[in-house]
């Protein structure tokens, strides 16, 4: 393992778990919650999604937020679910686009409603519709698992990361295990077989992990065995995918921070004051949340 090496923490819950939330939260909450995230030390923040307000009302104010976080100093990005999407999140001076499909030809048509083809033919219009300066992310979900068909045969997340590459040659590909069924072995592998894909020489990667089965910060630590520098966190743990049921929430910023910590691996996140938020996040009504550190005496967790 690289010395020179550093875990950076992606944290989507502005993202991926207020979407979890039915209830629109007041746009001023969300944005405090964004500054707070930054100034606790995350370096990288979702803060949001470019979607039709009709099928995500809680992202009906995705160009108020863009407008009023970009002056803070990290990597802040936008999930686009199209052309339009993403043309939206650019005109908001977004400077970092995510695209996310499944493997999983039955999860993407109850997630996105359209075949994986389909999805693949939208990134890479995606792709070619960003200007040079925005960075371009692809969620693989579902590279594990799927809720409906179980275990995902590897030479099918091998195949669709492939294409992704050949789509996108520097995007940043992350392999997300969407329900939490992935274990840290399986982790570990599709990640080194990815990787060593002829046509991702030049991609880089990130995972995105769930704790349902109570292996979220298990798998994550696998990942970063494998070399993935990148994870995407929630804190409080707050979210999960309303497209895989019994998937509960994200893993916790708070726990994989710890784990880190704990390894002699620094994030640049202050506990003391990432828990202050994932306090605040955990009293938002409607929210399903799921963190450890916030259960134990804080003297211990900080």
């Amino acid at each position: 393992m690289s010395e020179t090496r550093r875990p950076r923490i992606c944290e989507v819950a502005p993202r991926d778990g207020f979407q979890s939330i039915a209830r629109p939260l007041p746009t001023d909450d969300k944005i405090a919650i964004i500054r707070d995230l930054v100034a606790a030390g995350c370096q990288r923040v979702e803060i949001g999604s470019f979607v039709s307000p009709k099928a995500i009302p809680q992202m009906g104010d995705m160009a108020q937020i863009a407008e009023a976080v970009r002056d803070l100093p990290a990597r802040l990005c936008a999930l686009v679910p199209n052309v339009r999407g993403a043309e939206n999140a650019v005109a908001a001076g977004v400077a970092e686009v995510c695209y996310v499909f499944s493997v999983s030809e039955a999860h993407n048509r109850n997630n996105v409603r359209q075949s994986v083809e389909h999805s693949l033919e939208g990134l890479a219009n995606v792709a070619a519709a960003l200007p040079e300066n925005v960075l371009l992310r692809v969620d693989v979900a579902t590279a594990f698992d799927c809720p409906f068909d179980g275990t995902v045969p590897l030479d099918q997340v091998l195949a669709a990361v492939a294409r992704v590459a050949d789509i996108a040659p520097e995007a940043e590909i992350a392999l997300c295990d969407t329900t939490g069924r992935a274990n840290p072995f399986a982790v570990r592998d599709r990640f080194r077989a990815a990787m060593a894909l002829p046509g991702t020489a030049r991609n880089t990667w990130a995972f995105h992990g769930h704790d349902t089965f109570g292996q979220g910060v298990a798998n994550a630590l696998a990942a970063w065995d494998a070399g993935v520098s990148d994870f995407d966190t929630a804190a409080a743990g707050l979210g999960g995918c309303p497209f895989a049921p019994g998937a509960t929430g994200n893993t916790a910023t708070e726990d994989l921070v710890f784990a880190f910590n704990e390894g002699g691996l620094d994030t640049g996140i202050d506990m003391e004051r990432l828990l202050a938020v994932a306090d605040r996040i955990a009293a938002l009504p409607g929210g399903v949340t799921g963190s450890h550190l916030r259960s134990v005496p804080r003297e211990r967790a900080i």
